[in-house]
């Protein structure tokens, strides 16, 4: 890092400092715990617990992903070593932080304080399970500690696989906002499902991190150079549209892992790819992570300060606003505000039919699509027999090796696109009903919450409350990668594959694969009519429930405090919040 640089980095360091100082005062200031009461100043203590806590703690690397991708396997390869344990069971995994130590240790932390010291060894599936029936508390997380060398620079934070448990994603979520870094690990053999890409728009990118790795794993699972473009292509498309600073890699852990510790390693004719992969995301991480970690570290402590700013100053405004008024015109306010959430309730229920008919409409539009494309890929499908000339027909191996897996591309693909196709439309649509209601209540600014997916809407905790409860529905689920009913087919299909020719099974289950493709789309658009319902409900309900919140503590003040009191605490707090944002606005372009 150059003179000029290290002098930028200590003067964030030091602006950084004077915000919390700032921030600490008004914590310990009567005035404003006096006239904004104890929610107001617990919200400014969960702040600098946020904040202190990523000031002290070590730069931490969170590896996320979905159930079975490998995360545990590629931190092992990263390490060299076998640290996080592998193959372990979604009722017994735990989240496992692997840190440096100068000698080797584990142990397992209790919810209760509890720490009891465990062996490598004992962190296996098969004597994991036992251990934990008997330990008196549930296990909060493993704290492993080694003296590999990446270790001394960061500490790496293994996590379950998402949305399998909900206890479990809850932590997940708590790590994530303490990250200074990502790894998202996706598989080559299950690509990016909805529920991936929608977890990384609801949870990874508001976090606005400056880099998000993407580690398509089990690369070498796949049977050709070209499946592996194919999906690369696809995985590389899908992340970077939904975080547009996603860096992606396909590798596989277990033949790195393999190949450090020099065992027998799975050869493939494309094997240097995966190999020249994984080194070129190690020298990634080392130069763009490792070398840059206090440079990240600093940028994330801003921009949290910055989301304490917008918050606190949200909520100020409000209050100034509500407490302008003398108590008879606060009470109309309040009556009003009241008579028009039972309006706007029942606005909400005549819109409902509205967003079903028009979810109805693109299920029809989609199952017109789906009979056509499976029209038009009959047509391909006969093309590719036999016709006795030797110069244009596809050879017979060709066939047998890749025709099973063109046909579930070709219906994959098509049913996914149908999908895609209607999500955007299908937000919009929510999203202009609940901009409409929020400023049918009159807190029009709420409605940019419910859209999750904006690097610039960041998470405040006036918006948090629609935010996180938005982010609890999820508008997709059951519109995977691939229509579940279909493989029933596709399973029949490889069954009889070597008793007679491929083509001609494929045509006497043609019309079984179409029937339940149109079957699983219906299902598929059933799920995202109730799920948008659920969304639509929430974002009201959240917005309401802030609105009297502000009515009330607005009462509250107003019929309890002193004037004098009320205007010398919202000086106050008014003076350190501009004191800071002058600090911190320098930062809008992000230091180096």
């Amino acid at each position: 890092m150059s003179e000029n640089n290290v002098n930028t980095l200590k003067s964030a360091q030091q602006d950084i400092t004077f915000v919390r100082r700032r921030l600490k005062e008004l914590i310990e200031n009567k005035d404003v715990l006096t006239v904004f009461g104890d929610d107001f100043v617990d919200g400014l203590k969960k702040w600098q617990t946020l904040i202190d806590k990523k000031c002290d703690e070590p730069f931490t690397l969170v590896v996320l992903g979905d159930f079975k991708r490998g995360k545990s396997t590629i931190i092992n390869a990263l390490l060299g070593k076998q640290l996080a344990p592998v193959n372990v069971a979604p009722e017994t995994y735990t989240i496992n932080e692997i840190s440096y130590g100068e000698t080797p240790s584990v142990e397992a932390v209790l919810l209760n304080g509890d720490r009891i010291p465990l062996s490598i060894t004992e962190i296996t599936r098969e004597k994991i399970e036992p251990l934990m029936a008997a330990f008196p508390d549930k296990v909060d997380y493993l704290d492993i500690r080694d003296n590999a060398e990446l270790l001394k620079e960061v500490r790496i934070v293994d996590t379950p696989g998402l949305s399998d448990l909900d206890d479990l994603d809850r932590q997940v979520t708590e790590y994530l906002v303490n990250a200074d870094a990502i790894i998202y690990v996706a598989s080559a053999l299950l690509p990016f499902s909805e529920s991936e890409q929608m977890f990384l728009m609801s949870h990874v990118q508001p976090q606005r991190f400056g880099m998000l790795y993407v580690l398509v794993n089990m690369i070498d699972a796949l049977s050709c150079k070209n499946d592996v473009d194919k999906i690369m292509n696809r995985i590389t498309e899908k992340s970077e549209a939904v975080v547009p600073n996603a860096v992606t890699f396909g590798i596989s852990g277990q033949d790195e892992f393999n190949r450090k510790l020099g065992r027998l390693r799975t050869k493939k004719d494309f094997e240097e790819f995966y190999e020249n992969q994984f080194l070129n995301f190690e020298v990634s991480l080392k130069r763009d992570i490792i070398m840059q970690k206090d440079v990240i570290r600093t940028r994330r402590v801003i921009s949290m300060l910055e989301q304490m700013l917008n918050e606190t100053s949200a909520k100020v405004r409000m209050y100034e606003e509500m407490t302008a008024l003398d108590n008879q015109k606060l009470l109309d306010v309040t009556r009003e505000f009241e008579e028009q959430c039972e309006t706007i309730s029942a606005a909400l229920e005549a819109k409902k039919p509205i967003l079903k008919l028009s979810i109805t409409e693109m299920q029809q539009e989609a199952e017109r699509w789906m009979y056509e494309f499976f029209a038009k890929l009959r047509e391909s499908v006969l093309e590719c027999r036999p016709t006795g000339d030797v110069e244009s027909d596809i050879s017979s191996e060709d066939v047998e090796k890749y025709f099973y897996s063109y046909l579930m591309d070709k219906v994959g693909e098509a049913y996914r696109k149908c999908i895609e196709t209607h999500r955007d439309r299908i937000n919009e649509i929510v999203n202009e009903m609940s901009e409409q209601l929020s400023k049918n209540l009159g807190i029009a600014d709420l409605s940019t919450a419910s859209q999750s997916t904006s690097v610039d809407k960041v998470m405040s905790d006036l918006k948090n409350k629609v935010t996180r409860k938005v982010m609890g529905v999820k508008l997709y689920g059951t519109s995977e990668t691939f229509p579940s009913t279909t493989m029933s087919s596709f399973t029949r299909i490889l069954k009889r594959k070597k008793q007679t020719d491929i083509i001609d099974i494929a045509l006497e289950n043609y019309d079984d694969i179409r029937t339940k493709t149109v079957k699983d789309i219906k299902e598929a658009y059933a799920d995202i009519g109730v799920k948008a319902e659920q969304r639509l409900d929430s974002i009201y309900q959240s917005q309401a429930e802030i609105g009297k919140e502000t009515l009330e503590q607005a009462n509250n003040m107003v019929s309890t405090c002193d004037p004098k009191a009320i205007e010398n605490a919202f000086n106050v707090i008014k003076k350190s919040m501009q004191d800071s944002d002058i600090v911190l606005n320098k930062y809008g372009v992000e230091i180096r």
